[in-house]
């Protein structure tokens, strides 16, 4: 009885205001003012990254670009609404809001799409008429085909299902949990013998299968795709302990989509003057070997998705080959019992 009396209130509020501005109207949520502020009603939403390792929001300081679309709970398309005010997303205190009538509602948001230098694209722009499994985002060819690499622009994604209660007299708050698709990887030649490393003498490859994404931020293969690094040099290790010299190592570094465990993504190190592999493994397998025990319970897609960013070492022996015993991956040693993992 109280929520009935209230609502007849608030809607004499509303015809009242009407009569007086002369407004014509069918329903609270479907005024059509000038001035006048129409009866709350709809989602008042908080975004949030923090499904990462420090496990800490880093949304603020790290999407620069928000895209939510909204479905019925048939997966209809209502609307869509993006934000791309770097002042407005990097303050804890933004809050995106969307009047809707009450009801079910699917939300997909991803962050990095509707940036101008975004590196993914929609292979159906989501509009009326589409359904929410149309969703599908696939990696721009001119992200991955240039000979030197790119750098690409981050992407996050993010999904909710909310209900939007009857005789809501304010906007229904909730919270979108955001997860990062983009990894970072760097890898790095250091010789055992402390001899500066030349990364022209080598050439690195990257290849998967992760270039599109459904409307559940799942895979969707296409085959094979071969990333090139996207930046390569020198760089000094420190002091050769047995003659005082700078140890140069090599480097280069990947920009890649996301890691999916059970794939077989691999990285591929050759010796540019007879193209002998130097290094092949595997990369989530090896990646996967970083998980600490203090994660042991951490499930391994989990754990690819919280980690974006990825450094590895390998130390090279007089053939400038791999000494594949041992492996540094985020400044972790790793000792490799078996090579043909």
């Amino acid at each position: 009885m109280k929520l009935f009396g209230r609502n007849i209130i608030k809607s004499i509020i509303c015809t009242a205001i009407a009569a007086v501005q002369g407004i014509a109207f069918t329903a609270c949520d479907s005024i059509i003012y000038n001035d006048l502020d129409p009866c709350p009603e709809g989602l008042r939403l908080r975004f949030v990254y923090d499904y990462n390792m420090e496990f800490a929001n880093a949304f603020y300081s790290q999407v620069d670009c928000l895209t939510l679309h909204v479905y019925d709970k048939d997966g209809n398309y209502v609307a869509t609404r993006t934000e791309t005010a770097r002042d407005l997303l990097s303050d804890e205190n933004w809050r995106m809001t969307l009047d809707l009538p009450a009801g079910e509602y699917n939300l997909i948001a991803y962050g990095g799409m509707a940036c101008t230098q975004s590196s993914f694209a929609y292979s159906t722009v989501p509009s009326t008429g589409t359904k929410m499994q149309d969703i599908n985002v696939f990696l721009k060819p001119e992200s991955i085909t240039q000979p030197n690499g790119t750098k690409l622009h981050d992407l996050f994604y993010g999904n909710l299902n909310i209900t939007i209660p009857e005789a809501s007299d304010d906007y229904t708050e909730a919270t979108v949990e955001m997860m990062k698709d983009t990894n970072n990887l760097r890898i790095v030649l250091q010789h055992l013998s402390g001899r500066p490393v030349n990364h022209e003498d080598f050439t690195y490859t990257l290849t998967a299968d992760n270039t599109r994404l459904d409307h559940a931020n799942d895979v969707v293969s296409t085959g094979i795709t071969t990333y090139n690094p996207w930046a390569t040099g020198n760089v000094l290790a420190g002091i050769n302990g047995f003659d005082g010299s700078d140890v140069q190592a090599a480097y280069a570094e990947f920009s890649t989509s996301r890691f999916i465990h059970g794939a077989e993504p691999r990285l591929t190190i050759c010796r540019a003057s007879d193209g002998r592999q130097v290094v092949s493994i595997p990369l989530v397998n090896y990646l996967l070997m970083l998980k600490s025990q203090e994660f042991a319970d951490m499930e391994s897609q989990e754990f690819l998705d919280r980690e974006s960013r990825w450094k590895m070492v390998f130390f090279l022996d007089e053939g400038n080959t791999w000494i594949n015993t041992q492996i540094v991956i985020n400044d972790w040693v790793v000792r490799i019992n078996d090579t043909e993992l």
